[in-house]
């Protein structure tokens, strides 16, 4: 059985057929970046990532491209509460770099491409022109909007009917539409002062923020939310996507507004497939920087690691929704630690001199065959990955018996073969655990950070301490010798505003 997904466009299951035999178009709807990142967003990074990951594993090649939206009012409104952020870019670029380094420390695989909302602004423009030209969306007062009765297919993917949308919004702003429906490709100015009263979390002193703004051929102004997305998808991936991935609240209207545009401007399908993510609850809601129940990735990451965190997102199916609780996570913390015990002790077995070529174990074999099919059906099975890690530990199991075995045997091996291990079973669970449990779900088997990696690190900052007094000294020229030696080790030394930083290849 191959791979088979459910489309939130159909509400079907389907089997996964991309328009290439060996290459997936794969598109994340990613970050605002105007707070840290919390688990919720990284819900959908994990869940894309093993999509990712299981694609390879089926011998794809992946243009995966996850885009980050820098130009918000959201953003806009954080302007001037440090010091440091003195505009818009200033505070994107300050969350867009916590943004990535949450991604490394979740040991993601890296996408084809990050593009960002502000250097795109070309390519919106160009598409809302088509859009203009085609009669789909008209300008207004300096803003231009898409005309959603043109489009006869939309409300498809959320099954809302113009008719009976109603907008929430200012009587100006409504007197501009021809329909309450019509949403904004290109808005007129700067981000609306109200807007910043809303979002802001600091007092402003002076004037309030208005946020970046380009020329275009309606005026001064700045991009729609939705126009952002369809503009970077098709620049980096062409006018049809295999897979649109995005948190189930972004289906209306987000989503369904990028089909509409999208496809208004190409007239080709905009993406064959269409999955959405549960929501990550903490009691009754759903995780929320708005809401303030957040759990920054960032303190996740510190209190729990790496391995329980993924094992924790691999309880839940991507479409569900998960609750994130202490129990949640006690449960995540015991099935890693399960899984990482069996890895350790199946390595151990068949490194041992007790592991021999002659020596089976027929039940470990059909438990390392049974493992591997059950892992291949439930991912299979529209990436049903509490289910398939289960499989993993299935194995464990098998592997502590066979171990157990042939420990309560007689300690003397003249007996022959019946008292030592079957090297063979244990290496085909090692690869199996590898496999699935390293390269398909991401954890680390076999590679947690100990004390030499902390060692290293402490004699790396005692050369960085040197090299900073030779600088201070004028001894540029040893300064430089000590940094050429750093990198060759493959440590990189980056200077910025605040000193010097050594960052690990």
């Amino acid at each position: 059985m191959g791979l088979s997904v459910t489309n939130t466009l159909t509400g079907e299951r389907e089997a996964f057929e991309p328009a290439s035999d060996d290459e997936v178009l794969l598109y994340v709807c990613g970050l605002t970046v105007s707070d840290d990142a919390h688990l919720g967003h990284a819900r959908l990074w994990f869940h894309a990532d093993v999509l990712h990951r299981w694609l390879d594993h089926l011998g794809y090649d992946v243009r995966h491209v996850e885009n980050v939206t820098d130009v918000n009012e959201k953003i806009a409104a954080r302007v001037g509460e440090r010091e440091d952020w003195d505009t818009e870019a200033d505070v994107a670029r300050h969350f867009t770099e916590e943004v990535i380094e949450n991604m490394r420390g979740l040991n993601l695989k890296r996408a084809a491409v990050y593009p960002r909302v502000s250097e795109h602004i070309p390519e919106i423009i160009s598409l809302v022109e088509r859009l203009i030209e085609s009669g789909h969306a008209y300008e207004a007062n300096g803003s231009v909007y898409f005309d959603v009765t043109s489009f006869e297919e939309y409300g498809h993917l959320s099954n809302q009917r113009p008719e009976e949308l109603e907008a929430d919004e200012e009587e100006d702003v409504l007197a501009e539409k021809r329909h309450p429906g019509d949403f904004a490709l290109w808005k007129a100015d700067g981000v609306d002062a109200d807007a910043v009263r809303e979002h802001r979390k600091h007092d402003h002193e002076g004037d309030l923020p208005t946020g970046q703004t380009w020329e275009s051929p309606w005026g001064e102004g700045r991009p729609g939310w939705h126009i952002e997305c369809s503009a970077m998808s098709t620049s980096h991936l062409g006018d049809t996507l295999d897979v649109h991935m995005g948190g189930r609240d972004l289906v209306f209207p987000h989503h369904e507004n990028e089909i509409a545009q999208s496809e208004a401007a190409t007239g080709h399908r905009f993406a064959r497939y269409w999955l959405h993510n549960g929501l990550l609850e903490t009691t009754e809601d759903k995780m929320s920087s708005s809401l303030g129940n957040f759990f920054t990735v960032s303190d996740a990451l510190e209190e729990f690691g790496v391995n329980v965190l993924r094992t924790f997102y691999l309880g839940a199916q991507y479409r569900g929704d998960q609750v994130f609780s202490e129990d949640a996570m006690a449960e995540a913390e015991e099935r890693w630690d399960r899984l990482e015990r069996a890895y350790e002790t199946a390595v151990d077995a068949c490194d041992s001199v007790d592991a021999r070529a002659k020596a089976t174990d027929d039940d470990l074999r059909a438990a390392v065959d049974d493992a591997r099919e059950g892992v291949v059906e439930a991912m299979n099975d529209d990436l049903n990955v509490r289910e398939a890690f289960g499989a993993l530990l299935d194995l464990g199991t098998a592997v502590h018996r066979h171990v157990e075995r042939v420990g309560s045997a007689n300690d003397s091996v003249d007996d022959g073969d019946a008292h030592a291990y079957d090297y063979r079973g244990l290496r085909r669970a090692v690869e199996t655990f590898e496999e699935f449990g390293g390269d398909v779900f991401g954890l680390e088997l076999g590679r947690e950070a100990g004390g030499d990696v902390e060692l290293v690190g402490d004699l790396a900052d005692l050369v960085l301490d040197v090299r900073e007094a030779e600088r201070e000294a004028g001894n540029y020229e040893r300064a430089d010798r000590l940094r050429d030696d750093l990198e060759a080790l493959g440590l990189t030394v980056e200077d910025g505003d605040d000193g010097p930083e050594i960052r690990l290849d």
